[in-house]
């Protein structure tokens, strides 16, 4: 009967997790994008102030950073007609998630692609006393790889590394002795760093 309570109590605090993070998918998107001959309109809808919009090359460069001030709807008109031939995207970094919208600059005209645009969740890291709880979503079973380094007087040493892969509701939770922490996780072709001081 323990176990019954038990795993009936792990499925209610899965629901919710997945019911919060998916209230927070639907939070903020790239509500239109119109191009003309000199510049190109991005309106995001529902955004936050603190989230980040960002323009980036192919390989990953930041070409374009922009702190958003204010909640709400965000509009502004971008002259993409100076950038180089070649691929490009725009990526809106919010609290639990990453949306990207690719573009294609060829001779001064620009093509964007919203049909590839993706959303990828980040993971998030949570303290408390000498527990570190972490968890991620990933509805297409995206791999995510853990990697917790400890600080030595020599520098910071790997103390356990793992992959996990082919599950939707990721959770896992570490016992962390006394002591300075870096927490890496790349999962969607990205990096996420921590620093935790226990």
């Amino acid at each position: 009967m323990k176990n019954v309570l038990n795993n009936l109590k792990k499925g209610i605090l899965m629901v919710t997790m997945f019911a919060t993070l998916l209230s927070f998918a639907n939070e903020a998107s790239f509500s239109s994008i119109k191009d003309d001959a000199k510049k190109t309109a991005l309106t995001l809808t529902n955004v936050k102030a603190g989230n980040q919009l960002y323009i980036k090359d192919a390989n990953g460069n930041i070409l374009y950073s922009e702190l958003i001030q204010k909640s709400g709807i965000y509009a502004k008109g971008f002259d993409l007609t100076s950038l180089p031939n070649g691929e490009y995207i725009f990526e809106l970094d919010k609290d639990f998630e990453i949306k990207t919208i690719p573009f294609t600059i060829s001779f001064k005209n620009v093509v964007v692609n919203r049909s590839k645009g993706t959303t990828s969740y980040k993971p998030h890291l949570r303290q408390k006393g000498n527990l570190l709880f972490v968890t991620k979503l990933s509805p297409n079973l995206e791999a995510m790889k853990i990697s917790i380094y400890v600080d030595k007087n020599s520098g910071y040493e790997l103390l356990h590394s793992e992959k996990i892969a082919g599950i939707q509701a990721i959770e896992r939770v570490y016992k962390l002795e006394k002591g300075n922490y870096k927490i890496i996780i790349n999962s969607d072709n990205k990096e996420f760093t921590k620093f935790i001081n226990n």
